[in-house]
């Protein structure tokens, strides 16, 4: 296969002209969602001392960086798509920081542009390392190259997203308000029966899934080929791989967790009720956090594994 797909499938899958709008309001619209940033965002500021540059690759919408930077540090907002970079560049003027802030369009295939050891601080959140397949390896390893002192990655989750690809509606479970009028939201509802009533069980999917961690591949070649903007080439990891990747870039104090372990147990009902009650909510955020670093559930965060490490 030829590698430069993941790439191209990417710039165009991240590309399209709504990326950074929908990209921009998931917090507002989805529970899991909310877990999850949560999570990632008190990693991140656990990680401050003593940085003062940062590069966030696969920034998005700047939902970290802009974070970062409001927090004086000095940020490179590092993206493939222009719609994202546009609508952060749009935030972080609101925010009042554009002067701390380098925005960057590039692929995280290519980081020769920085030189080792560059920045304190780099993170890549939400999995595009996972989207560069055959490259994830390599794309680990410069991320480590241009870090000084600590490294935090989220990469898609083999174990957590096995079960998320056998429940054809499973981010019907997490929608926090059905009539916020958000375009996904109605359309995740609209075709909620017709998903159910077309789905069934692929074991033999699923047993390759596991066995080899890709999601993906010739199909969404073919539909890019077509003109099409196919999901992403996705390698997947087990929570044993990451860690010896890490191991054996000389990263130490390597840490993991599973972010949305616990919230996947409860029912979307009972979620709904905790994320309405302000108290309710602070409490199952705190708890989720302290959960879903056990080493027992890190697997079957929802469909992301973090990992941090230090130079």
């Amino acid at each position: 296969m030829n590698e430069s797909y993941s790439q191209k499938i990417s710039e165009r899958q991240w590309n399209q002209p709504d990326k950074g709008e929908r990209e921009s309001r998931r917090e507002a619209t989805f529970i899991d969602d909310i877990v999850q940033k949560d999570h990632l965002e008190r990693q991140v500021l656990a990680a401050l001392e003593g940085a003062e540059t940062v590069f966030d690759g696969g920034a998005g919408s700047g939902r970290f960086s802009i974070l970062l930077a409001k927090r004086g540090l000095r940020v490179t907002h590092f993206d493939i798509s222009k719609p994202m970079i546009e609508k952060a560049r749009e935030l972080a003027a609101e925010a009042g920081v554009l002067d701390r802030m380098e925005f960057v369009q590039g692929a995280l295939e290519d980081l020769s542009a920085y030189r080792d050891g560059q920045f304190d601080l780099v993170f890549s959140f939400d999995a595009p390392v996972s989207y560069t397949w055959p490259n994830q390896e390599r794309v680990i390893g410069e991320l480590a190259r241009i870090c000084g002192k600590r490294l935090l990655l989220s990469v898609a989750s083999r174990l957590g997203s096995l079960p998320y690809l056998a429940d054809p509606i499973q981010k019907s479970h997490y929608i926090l308000d059905e009539n916020c009028g958000d375009p996904f939201v109605d359309w995740c509802l609209s075709h909620r029966e017709e998903m159910v009533e077309n789905f069934r069980f692929d074991r033999a999917g699923m047993e390759k899934l596991l066995a080899e961690g890709l999601m993906g591949g010739q199909a969404e070649i073919d539909e890019y080929e077509r003109g099409g903007a196919p999901w992403c080439i996705t390698y997947s990891f087990l929570p044993e791989e990451l860690r010896g990747i890490l191991e054996g870039l000389g990263m130490k104090n390597i840490r993991m967790a599973g972010p949305g372990a616990y919230a996947r147990s409860i029912s979307w009902e009972i979620l709904r009720k905790i994320m309405e009650d302000p108290e309710q909510r602070r409490d199952f955020l705190d708890f989720c956090y302290e959960y879903d670093q056990n080493p027992y559930v890190l697997g079957m965060g929802k469909d992301n594994l973090f990992a941090s490490a230090e130079k």
